[in-house]
């Protein structure tokens, strides 16, 4: 019968956590700047070209953070 490694599990287990949390946080800001991008392009259709530029600037930077996220949690399950 094998011994629980309850260090890979807690690995695990923050693994799952950091990919998790990491997702939401990001899922919502995107979502959020999108929405503001687009109604901001309805009122303004003359600064569409300006906004659209910022709004993915903004989007790339908050990817980073589900990035950090994925980076983490693997980092976790592999060197435990």
């Amino acid at each position: 019968m094998e011994e629980i490694n309850y260090v890979k599990m807690a690995a695990y287990l923050g693994a799952a956590f950091a990919i998790g949390v990491g997702a939401i946080g990001p899922a919502l800001g995107q979502g959020a700047v999108a929405s503001k991008a687009l109604e901001n392009m309805g009122k303004y259709p003359e600064m569409a070209d300006k906004i659209r530029t910022t709004m993915f600037i903004g989007l790339a930077l908050i990817e980073t953070l589900a990035i950090y996220a994925f980076i983490i949690s693997l980092l976790l399950i592999l060197f435990t």
